[in-house]
């Protein structure tokens, strides 16, 4: 059975389904969702990329600015916690970084937390040493360290609402096809737009993600000392609830096109929303974490040093004017395109100020108010 007929039978059974129930249903269904189906998800066989399928030099980067994090602890014993690892590139390409500093890595902890059991088997095949796996952040005792979630939020369940006379809620039906039908929101909906202070106008469409709220109080709780690093598409309240997204932010990846439709290849297309990291920033305060910034991914990357660690592998290759033309197609990728779409928020608890690399290039225009 395909499950656009097990959604159908379950709206015929119990009415309609929210949005977020359908998304839900649409990504994680156990055995036909898209991220529990086996079929190929990122890369030049799935239906996008990721930064670390771009270039190893982004893990480096990371591994760079955990290093320095290292040291804001006191050298002590370091967890990463990372949540998602798709095939694992990203982790192997943070640990041989790391592996040079035998102080840190002789006592680093390398956690994953992948509830699929298919991403589960592809990562334990290309990840051999100092990595575990856990089912949630809970199953990790005392952790001091670093978090990292890259491209994970975006995928999150999300409720759709429209400005009406009264915020309402998207509820997905089927008749003859699937429509969407309008109920009065609920109260946490409402609550979460006077949290961030924000008044949608009349006719305004767009996603509430509290699923980012229910993690971000969860890793706040489980993290003792230490950062969280969250990488994703997404941008400030500021920026979301202006004139030109009315629309929303939905968008869905099927063999490397973009649509809106997500009624269509239902199990077999990514479904993504831009995250709001004045959100994040908001109720990470309130849970104990505390904003050091947000920068875009190319500042991020350069204020680590990508340029003149690149060089430096430069000199070493025998073959520098493939290596130059090839790093030159990467860094657009990574500081151009990406690098503008995709933004770095890190927040920090119980550790002592210190002006992070990361950050070198924090833009004005980017500052979460408070």
């Amino acid at each position: 059975m395909q499950l656009s007929e097990i959604i159908i039978q379950r709206i015929k059974k119990e009415g309609p389904l929210s949005f977020h129930d359908f998304m839900e249903m649409a990504l994680y269904h156990p055995e036909l969702g898209y991220y529990n189906a086996t079929q190929t998800k990122i890369g030049a066989d799935g239906d996008f990329y990721t930064s670390p399928y771009i270039s190893a030099d982004f893990g480096a980067m990371i591994g760079r600015q955990i290093e320095e994090m290292w040291k804001n602890l006191g050298k002590e014993p370091f967890k990463i916690i990372e949540y998602g690892a798709g095939t694992g590139l990203l982790c192997h390409d943070i640990l041989d970084y790391l592996k040079k500093n035998d102080a840190l890595y002789s006592t680093l902890n390398y956690c994953i937390i992948e509830k699929s059991v298919s991403m589960r088997e592809i990562e334990k095949r290309y990840l051999k040493e100092k990595v575990s796996w856990y089912n949630s952040i809970q199953d990790i005792p005392q952790i001091n360290g670093c978090i990292i979630s890259n491209e994970l939020i975006d995928n999150f369940s999300v409720h759709q609402v429209i400005m009406e006379e009264e915020l309402k809620e998207v509820f997905v039906d089927y008749k003859e096809g699937f429509v969407e039908i309008l109920k009065p929101a609920s109260k946490e909906l409402n609550h979460y737009f006077k949290t961030l202070n924000v008044q949608l106008p009349k006719g305004f469409r767009t996603e509430v993600n509290l699923q980012a709220i229910s993690w971000i109080k969860e890793v706040s709780y489980s993290l003792q000392k230490g950062y969280i690093i969250t990488i994703d598409y997404g941008s400030l309240s500021s920026d979301l609830y202006t004139n030109r997204r009315s629309c929303g932010t939905l968008l869905c990846y099927h063999k490397h096109q973009k649509n809106d439709n997500p009624y269509q290849f239902i199990g077999q297309q990514d479904i993504t929303t831009h995250i709001n990291f004045s959100a994040l920033s908001q109720w990470g305060l309130q849970y104990g974490m505390e904003c050091c910034g947000m920068v875009d991914q190319a500042q991020f990357l350069l204020g680590l040093g990508i340029k003149e660690y690149q060089n430096v592998a430069l000199v070493k290759n025998q073959n520098n004017l493939q290596s130059a033309a090839h790093e030159a197609l990467m860094n657009y990728r990574l500081l151009v395109d990406m690098g503008i779409k995709f933004k770095v928020l890190i927040q920090q608890k119980k550790v002592p100020k210190h002006t992070l690399s990361g950050l070198k290039f924090l833009n004005s225009s980017l500052t979460i108010s408070r």
